[in-house]
C-alpha cells in the first residue's frame, strides 16, 4: 500500500465523529453518576480524542474535554485533537491538582481498569477531589467499528494476508523459529504496516503445543506443525491471523485429523453466530465442535476476541459465565480461533477476522487455509 494511502487513512476520522464520540461519553456519565471522567488508558485516550503520543490523559465533563499532556506532544496534540482544550501539563503532581482545578471539578471517575495503585494513591492526595473507580469505562463504546475505523482494520487484514501467504515460501527445514518470524514482520513492514500488531508466534514442532510461545533457535524441521500467528498495524488499527502448515509432503493421519475438527469448529461458528448472541454461547458453538470429537481436554483458552485499536477487545468468547455479559453486534470486527494442542505433539490453530453484520459473519481474513508446505 502506498504511503498516501496509509497517511490519508490515519486522518479520515472526522471532527463530526469524534463529537459523536464525547457525547457517548457524557451519556456515561450520567449512568456512571459523576460530572467529570479521567481517561487514561491510550486506546481510549486515542479512540476519543485521536491524540497518538505516549503521554497524556483526558478530562471530560458536561462541558468541558480538556488534553493534558507535556511539552514533548503539545503541537501534536493540537493538530490530532482539535476538539479538545489542551492542558500544558509540567509532569508534577501540582500540574494535576491545577489540571482539576482547570475544569472545576471535585469529583471524578477513575479508569479502575487501567490506573495503577501508585497512581491512585497520588491521585487521591489532591485536595478536595474524590475518586470513583470505573470499569469498564469506553471498551462498551468501541465495541461497534465505524466506517473509518474498519477501512483501517482491513488495510492492516490484507497486509496480513499478504505476508502469510509468504510462508510456505520462506519456511524450510534448518531454518529457526525467530528467523521465519523476522522475514515477517519485514514483510508487513514493506507492505505498509506502521509495525506488527503483535509480537509474531512461530511455533514449531512440539513447541505448537504452546499457545503464546515465543519464537525461539529451534531449527523448522521436516514432519514439523508449523503455527504462525501474526498480524498487522494500520492507523494504530489491528489485525490478528493464524494458520496452521505442516512442513512435509504427507501430514500423518493426526495432523490431518486434528486440522480437520478445528477447521469444522471455525467452520460451526461461522455459519451459526449472528447478532444478539452473547460471547458465551458464540464459544459453545466452536468449543462444542472439538469436544464431541474428543478433544475438550485440548482446548483451553477462549475462542476469539475483538479487535480494533487494542489486539484482544471486547466481546471476548469465553467458557467463563462473565462472557454473557458480551453480546454480537453488527458492526464488530472479531477473530475465531479454535485450537487443539498437545503437549510433546504439537498444536493446530486456525485464526480468522470477521465483521458481524445482520445476516452473520463476513470474513475479513482472505488467505486460504492451506496446510501442507511440500519439500
Amino acid at each position: 500500500m502506498l504511503e498516501e494511502e496509509i497517511d490519508a487513512m490515519n486522518k479520515s476520522t472526522n471532527v463530526e465523529e469524534r463529537e459523536a464520540r464525547l457525547t457517548a461519553v457524557r451519556r456515561c456519565l450520567l449512568t456512571w453518576n459523576i460530572p467529570a471522567i479521567l481517561i487514561t488508558s491510550p486506546a481510549n485516550r486515542r479512540w476519543l480524542s485521536g491524540f497518538t503520543g505516549s503521554a497524556g490523559s483526558l478530562l471530560v465533563t458536561a462541558d468541558q474535554a480538556l488534553l493534558a499532556t507535556d511539552f514533548r506532544y503539545w503541537e501534536q496534540a493540537q493538530a490530532e485533537a482539535p476538539t479538545f482544550t489542551l492542558f500544558r501539563h509540567n509532569r508534577t503532581d501540582d500540574a494535576n491538582k491545577q489540571y482539576l482545578a482547570a475544569a472545576g471539578v471535585t469529583a471524578v471517575g477513575l479508569e479502575a481498569n487501567h490506573t495503577t495503585l501508585s497512581e491512585a494513591e497520588n491521585l487521591r492526595k489532591i485536595p478536595h477531589v474524590t475518586w470513583k473507580p470505573i470499569a469498564p469505562t469506553l471498551e462498551p463504546l468501541r465495541r461497534v467499528k465505524s466506517a473509518s475505523e474498519l477501512a483501517k482494520i482491513r488495510a492492516a487484514a490484507a497486509i496480513t494476508d499478504q505476508a502469510m501467504a509468504l510462508v510456505p515460501q520462506l519456511a524450510r527445514p534448518g531454518m529457526t523459529e525467530r528467523a521465519l518470524a523476522w522475514e515477517l514482520d519485514k514483510a508487513m513492514h514493506e507492505a505498509g504496516a506502521e509495525c506488527p500488531a503483535f509480537d509474531t508466534l512461530v511455533a514449531s514442532g512440539p513447541n505448537a503445543a504452546l499457545p503464546h510461545h515465543h519464537p525461539g533457535e529451534r531449527p523448522l524441521q521436516s514432519g514439523d506443525s508449523l503455527i504462525v500467528d501474526m498480524g498487522a498495524q494500520v492507523g494504530g488499527y489491528k489485525s490478528d491471523m493464524t494458520r496452521t502448515f505442516f512442513l512435509g509432503t504427507e501430514p500423518d493421519d493426526t495432523f490431518r485429523q486434528i486440522f480437520d475438527v478445528v477447521e469444522a469448529a471455525q467452520t460451526a461458528v461461522r455459519r451459526f453466530a449472528k447478532p444478539g448472541q452473547n460471547a458465551r454461547e458464540v464459544d459453545s458453538l466452536g468449543r462444542d465442535v472439538i469436544r464431541q470429537a474428543g478433544y475438550g481436554d485440548f482446548f483451553g483458552h477462549g475462542l476469539g476476541h475483538g479487535v480494533g485499536l487494542d489486539i484482544h477487545e471486547e466481546p471476548l468468547f469465553s467458557f467463563n459465565p462473565t462472557a454473557q455479559g458480551h453480546q454480537l453486534a453488527s458492526g464488530m470486527v472479531v477473530t475465531v480461533e479454535p485450537g487443539i494442542y498437545r503437549p510433546g505433539w504439537g498444536g493446530i490453530r486456525l485464526e480468522d477476522l470477521f465483521l458481524v453484520t445482520e445476516q452473520g459473519l463476513e470474513a475479513i481474513s482472505q488467505c486460504p487455509h492451506t496446510a501442507v508446505i511440500p519439500l
